[in-house]
C-alpha cells in the first residue's frame, strides 16, 4: 500500500471562513490560483504512469468519466490535452473554489449534483451530450458522499446519455490524507504516481437500477484497488 500521511487539514470548513465584503472577494479569487498551483507544482515533481484505455482526443464515442471525490485533485492530468467534455461541480459552497480551479486548468464546468441543482445540472450535461456532442466527468460520491459509494445520480446520468461510465482512480507512493469526509487524497511531491482507467461500464436503459450500480460499483472499486495497490 502506498505510505500515506493522515493531516489535519479540513478544507470542507473553508468556504465558511471567507470574510464578507472585498477581503471575502479576495480570497474567493486567491484560493483557486493557490490550487491550480499545488496542482502544477505536483504534476510536475511526481512521475506518472497510466494504465489501461487512457483518454485520447481522437478517440471515437463519449464517455462519462467517473473518480471518486477524494481523488480529484490531480484528475485533470490524463485530460489536459483538448478535453472536449464538462465536469460536474457541486452548488454547495467549496463547489464554487473546485469550479473556478477547473476552469484555471481548461476543464470546463457545469454546476449541480444529484442531491442540490440536480435536475438542472442534469438537463445541461443532457444537452452538453446530444447538442455539442461533449463528454462528462463526474464524483460518483458527491458532494457530501457515503465516501467511495456510488449514487444512483450517476447510473441515471448514464442512462439518459447513453454514455458508457469509465471508472478511474489515481495514487501515490506517497501521500497526505485529509481529516474530511472523503478523506482527500494528496500527493507528496517527488513521489510516484498512477493513473487507472477501467473498462467502460454500459448502463442500458432497460437495465435494473440496482444491479447497473453494482456493476458501476465493481468498477470504481476495481481501479481503485489496482491504483492503491501499484506500488506495493
Amino acid at each position: 500500500m502506498p505510505s500515506c500521511t493522515t493531516c489535519s487539514l479540513k478544507y470542507s470548513r473553508l468556504p465558511y471562513l471567507v470574510p464578507e465584503g472585498m477581503k471575502g472577494r479576495f480570497i474567493t479569487w486567491l484560493v483557486p490560483y493557490m490550487i491550480s498551483t499545488i496542482y502544477h507544482i505536483l504534476l510536475r515533481t511526481i512521475r506518472w504512469t497510466v494504465l489501461g484505455p487512457a483518454f485520447v482526443p481522437e478517440q471515437k464515442g463519449l464517455y462519462l468519466y467517473a473518480f471518486w471525490h477524494a481523488r480529484m485533485l490531480m484528475m485533470p492530468h490524463p485530460f489536459r490535452r483538448q478535453w472536449h467534455g464538462y465536469m460536474l461541480i457541486s452548488d454547495h459552497r467549496d463547489g464554487g473554489f473546485i469550479a473556478d480551479t477547473m476552469h484555471l486548468l481548461g476543464i470546463p464546468t457545469v454546476r449541480g449534483s444529484t442531491t442540490r441543482g440536480g435536475a438542472r445540472a442534469m438537463l445541461k450535461m443532457i444537452r452538453a451530450v446530444k447538442d455539442q456532442h461533449r463528454h462528462l466527468g463526474i464524483t460518483p460520491d458527491g458532494p457530501k458522499g457515503p465516501r467511495e459509494t456510488v449514487s444512483k445520480g450517476t447510473v441515471q446520468l448514464a442512462t439518459k446519455t447513453g454514455l458508457p461510465v469509465v471508472p478511474i482512480c489515481y495514487a501515490a507512493s506517497r501521500c497526505w490524507r485529509a481529516n474530511s469526509w472523503d478523506r482527500f487524497y494528496i500527493p507528496k511531491p517527488f513521489s510516484r504516481g498512477v493513473f487507472v482507467f477501467g473498462d467502460p461500464v454500459v448502463v442500458d436503459a432497460g437495465d435494473n437500477l440496482n444491479e447497473a450500480l453494482a456493476r458501476v460499483q465493481q468498477g470504481m472499486d476495481a481501479v481503485q484497488h489496482k491504483a492503491d495497490h501499484f506500488f506495493d
